[in-house]
């Protein structure tokens, strides 16, 4: 659309490379069952006669009851003798579930200090971390559990989960993949490694991984958008566009598949393809799809693409917003002007103004229509007007800097642009400055 493109500016990948069927991995499957036959040593500590006979009591009650089941607890302890820590690892559970984590928090601590090689405490404590975002404390509570021989994929995944909050990339693509081994189809952990190999440009891998989560979750939007944006960072325009297309024949694309397409179909020159995306984003976003319809037609009337921009224009005839209303008006008046139809974008303008009459940008445009005509009088009370709008003093003392140098108040354009440059210097109006100084016969 000649000078006037939409900028798409996405993180991105390659398509994703072919492999040749892998050999299966050697084991040895008569060791594995053996060895599995020996129970875990020193993983966990015991409990007392009397804790455990506790323990069945209220081990139900934690869930359900867990005040009641914290009196019993708690009753247990004494000052003379501190209990097991398999006993404080049950306590910390009381006080989880009664909601008091900073004493869940003192009693998962205790137990692995006393018992470095608890491995449930380990991970108990690294979910309480965890779930009060405390990302930096999980790690190493998560990292112990897999050291003692934890291989839940939840484990693993949560793990990767932390160390990416850290920005911790490599370690975390490990306990992903970890985690992904144990539970291949686990949204959370694909996503975590999608985000990952995306930051990290690993582009064959990113795009395999969103394609299987669109292939798992095709009602998902954002992995459509997602995978859109990928292939738009490598420029393959084309199928992003196709991708998007395939969102809104399967009734998933949500506003943002649908702005994204759109804008890629004005890049393309593809108005009437854009219009029409455009419009679908009316009904679920009003404010949004107006902006991109104006927009739209704004770029048109740029490159002097007048039918399209009225064509586009048309399509926003029905109930606007007040801001779409006087956005419509606003464009209407704009066409109008760049077809030199001064008395129609003035009529547009009107319109406008009677509804939002300190319109600064409308001010402006109806005094340049006047100042089109050579109708200084009427131009200069427009500008007047705007200038007293402080977003649109800059622009109005331009104008009026100009009607004044055409009427060689040499002096009385002097002010004006004085009065811009005190808003924003720029060289040219310094340039500009200059010259009228030396027409009124003064020195910089």
């Amino acid at each position: 659309m000649k000078s006037h493109r939409l900028l798409l500016a996405m993180a991105l990948l390659l398509p994703a490379v072919g492999f040749a069927e892998a050999p299966s991995p050697k084991l040895d499957p008569k060791r594995i069952i053996n060895e599995s036959s020996s129970f875990l040593k020193e993983r966990e500590p015991e409990m007392t006669a009397e804790e455990y006979a506790l323990y069945e009591k209220v081990v139900a009650m934690i869930e359900t009851q867990p005040e009641f089941a914290l009196k019993l607890l708690e009753a247990m302890m004494n000052d003379k003798e501190p209990p097991s820590p398999a006993f404080e690892f049950i306590l910390g559970n009381a006080y989880y579930a009664a909601g008091q984590t900073d004493k869940a928090e003192a009693s998962y601590r205790s137990a692995v200090k006393r018992y470095p090689s608890f491995l449930r405490a380990w991970n108990n404590l690294g979910v309480l971390y965890y779930t009060a975002d405390k990302f930096t404390e999980a790690i190493p509570c998560f990292s112990k559990s897999v050291s003692l021989g934890d291989r839940e994929p939840t484990t693993f995944g949560l793990l990767g989960y932390c160390l990416e909050r850290m920005n911790n990339l490599v370690p975390a693509e490990m306990a992903y993949m970890q985690a992904m081994a144990g539970d291949p189809n686990n949204g959370d952990w694909m996503e975590g490694l999608l985000r990952i190999y995306i930051q990290g440009k690993q582009n064959d891998r990113a795009e395999s991984l969103v394609k299987n989560l669109i292939k798992e979750r095709p009602k998902e939007s954002r992995y459509w958008l997602t995978y859109a944006n990928i292939l738009l960072a490598s420029q393959r325009k084309l199928e992003a566009i196709a991708v998007l297309e395939a969102s809104v024949g399967t009734g998933v694309a949500g506003v943002d598949e649908l702005n994204l397409l759109g804008d890629l179909y004005a890049e393309q020159q593809l108005i009437p393809e854009a219009a029409a995306i455009y419009r679908k984003v009316l009904t679920p976003s009003p404010e949004l799809g107006e902006q991109k319809l104006l927009n739209l037609a704004q770029v048109l009337i740029a490159d002097a693409e007048w039918q399209q921009a009225r064509e586009v224009l048309g399509s926003l005839s029905g109930t606007l917003s007040p801001e779409g209303r006087i956005g419509l008006l606003q464009t209407k008046a704009d066409l109008l002007f760049a077809q030199k139809k001064w008395a129609d974008a003035r009529k547009e303008l009107q319109e406008l103004l009677q509804l939002a009459p300190l319109n600064g940008k409308a001010l402006l445009s109806l005094g340049r229509t006047y100042a089109a005509e050579d109708d200084t009088a009427r131009a200069t009370f427009a500008f007047e007007a705007a200038y007293q709008i402080p977003s649109c003093t800059y622009r109005a003392s331009l104008e009026l800097a100009n009607i004044e140098l055409k009427n060689r108040h040499y002096d009385k354009s002097v002010e004006y642009i004085e009065k811009a440059l005190s808003i924003e210097k720029t060289g040219a109006v310094e340039d500009y400055l200059a010259r009228i100084r030396t027409l009124a016969g003064k020195k910089g």
